[in-house]
């Protein structure tokens, strides 16, 4: 049991991170991001709500989220191939970069200061956000995406970026391609491919990353909720995954019915209130 929480708020917590299973669910098939954008800042509230320590907090929601992501970006990932949405030789070029990348988050997650997680967080969800609502034709790198190492270059960011923000890496892919002159419904089809690449080997740098933390907060061991694994909470994980799963495939749906700059509008909207939530929480500490 979660200290200093009565039975009425633990059953409280369970319910919201079930429906934030649901949710994130929907947007790994809407957006092919893995629900890591939204599972983070609810994981955020929740270890708050339980008494987990502020040193600890962000990185256990990124852990946490990502291990979420590894069974909702599969069967996100599977919906799209099916309809043949997937850029394979896109997957082929990037995996092992991004597989390094990820490597390399999770070695920084293991000695950067709480701050860092958030800041990145900020930086990369406004940014998206403003290339997503305010976006026009013109803004574009190329006619399509390059070749050779600027291309591993980009799956390198690709993985970093993700494990330290504890997403799937669909954000970065999808702006990436689109801003290469991709369909913006192929770049989330293939950026849940990814996720699937990230998801699996940040989880377990985060169980990596977090286990001396045990040693200096006490109440890491347990964080506050019985059997953590370094930087993963897999009750919280248990929680959200069920509903996760059944919840991708129609996000899925509900994406190849929408229209491309619908699409990038609700995205960019989502990454802004990310993003503020994130500056709210750099400049009251909480």
């Amino acid at each position: 049991m979660m200290a200093g929480l009565d039975i009425k708020e633990i059953v409280e917590l369970a319910l919201l991170l079930i429906a934030t299973g649901a949710l994130s669910g929907f947007l790994a098939g809407v957006f092919g991001i893995g629900g890591g954008a939204i599972l983070v800042p609810v994981f955020y509230e929740c270890f708050r709500v339980a008494g987990v320590p502020l040193e600890v907090r962000m990185p256990l929601c990124v852990g946490s989220s990502l291990a979420v992501i590894i069974p909702t970006s599969i069967r996100s990932f599977q919906a799209h191939y099916k309809r043949g949405a997937v850029d394979m030789a896109i997957l082929r070029v990037w995996w092992l970069p991004i597989v390094i990348g990820v490597a390399a988050g999770s070695v920084v997650a293991r000695y950067a200061p709480e701050r860092l997680f958030k800041i990145v967080s900020v930086c990369v969800a406004w940014s998206a956000a403003v290339r997503l609502i305010f976006a026009r034709e013109t803004w574009k790198f190329g006619d399509d995406l390059p070749n050779g190492p600027l291309m591993r270059i980009y799956g390198f960011c690709v993985g970093i970026l993700s494990t330290l923000m504890g997403i799937g890496g669909g954000l970065f892919s999808n702006l990436l391609m689109t801003f290469y002159g991709r369909p913006i419904h192929q770049a989330v089809a293939t950026s849940s491919a990814l996720a699937v690449l990230i998801s699996i080997p940040g989880a377990i740098g985060y169980v990596y990353a977090g286990w001396p933390a045990a040693g200096t907060y006490p109440t890491v061991a347990a964080l506050q909720i019985p059997f953590a694994l370094g930087y993963v909470s897999p009750i919280g994980a248990v929680l959200v995954m069920p509903m996760s799963l059944v919840t991708a495939p129609l996000g899925v749906r509900a994406a190849h019915a929408m229209s491309k700059r619908t699409l990038e509008a609700a995205f960019g909207c989502y990454l802004f209130i990310v993003g503020s939530r994130f500056v709210m929480s750099l400049v009251g500490g909480q």
